[in-house]
């Protein structure tokens, strides 16, 4: 038994020191992504799918700061990034993160981008850091330990719902307008209003933070969501479960979380891919 509570100890210290490890990381990656911000008329500007999917040389600097930090400290966990892709790990611990979520707002001027950092154990998103650094935020999670916001507890009130809260609607080429459009025109049906920002992780973050009563994207990758997800569930939401397991970590799916009051009704307006 105490050989047992001794093992239990070691693995829960382990995820304190990662959680230690993703604060400092966000701090650091999101001061130097706001230093690239504040000079974005000097970066050269590449598209990647589409005239929409944008990125520079901010994002893959950031990206590659993050994966230092986390290969100096923990070099036998595994890293995903949007920008360099999958390296597997040993450790049973893979870091997935978006160095800058929110490009084009970002590349654009508007300050609605963020850094989003995750730990995934286990197939469960077990950290969950996003740090909006033209607001000098950090939305912060670790399993079964809370959500915070500065250092403030997050805790989600029941008593919001679609009809008196805000829902974030996100969308992209990987998905038919149609379908996107199905979604708006169903929320607004049920009484309820939507925000677009162009940072889905960041919109994550605020539904943890009861800014949003829920966020919807009918195809979104793992950075994108899963530290908003962590967040999410911390705080006392639901969101819909990220297939994380084999290739399937590294394709897209659909991305759904919300608060108690929201969760059932807003899965209840989001389409179906099959029926576009």
């Amino acid at each position: 038994m105490n050989s047992e509570i001794k093992s239990a100890s070691r693995v829960a210290d382990t995820l304190e020191y990662r959680f230690d490890l993703a604060l400092k990381i966000g701090e650091e990656a999101g001061a130097l992504a706001l230093d690239y911000f504040k000079r974005r008329h000097e970066l050269v500007i590449e598209t990647k799918r589409d005239l929409q999917d944008v990125v520079s040389i901010a994002d893959r600097n950031v990206e590659t700061l993050i994966r230092q930090r986390i290969e100096a400290m923990f070099p036998e966990d595994g890293i995903l990034g949007e920008e360099f892709g999958h390296q597997t790990g040993k450790s049973g611990y893979t870091w997935v993160i978006d160095p800058i979520d929110g490009t084009a707002p970002f590349v654009n001027g508007l300050t609605s981008w963020c850094v989003s950092i995750a730990l995934l154990a286990d197939g469960e998103p077990v950290i969950g850091v996003i740090r909006a650094p033209c607001d000098a935020e950090t939305f912060a999670a670790m399993k079964d330990s809370g959500a915070s916001l500065n250092g403030a507890l997050l805790k989600l009130d029941q008593s919001k719902t679609l009809q008196n809260g805000l829902t974030g609607i996100g969308g992209n080429s990987h998905v038919p307008p149609a379908m996107v459009g199905t979604v708006i025109t169903s929320l607004l049906e049920a009484g309820g209003n939507f925000v677009r920002t162009g940072s889905g992780a960041l919109m994550l973050a605020s539904v943890a933070a009861g800014r949003l009563v829920g966020y919807y994207e009918p195809y979104m990758h793992a950075w994108d969501c899963l530290a908003g997800y962590c967040l999410v569930k911390e705080a006392g939401g639901a969101y819909l479960p990220f297939p994380v397991e084999g290739e399937a970590l590294c394709k897209g799916a659909p991305v759904l979380a919300a608060g108690p009051g929201a969760f059932e009704e807003l899965s209840g307006l989001a389409p179906s891919i099959e029926d576009f």
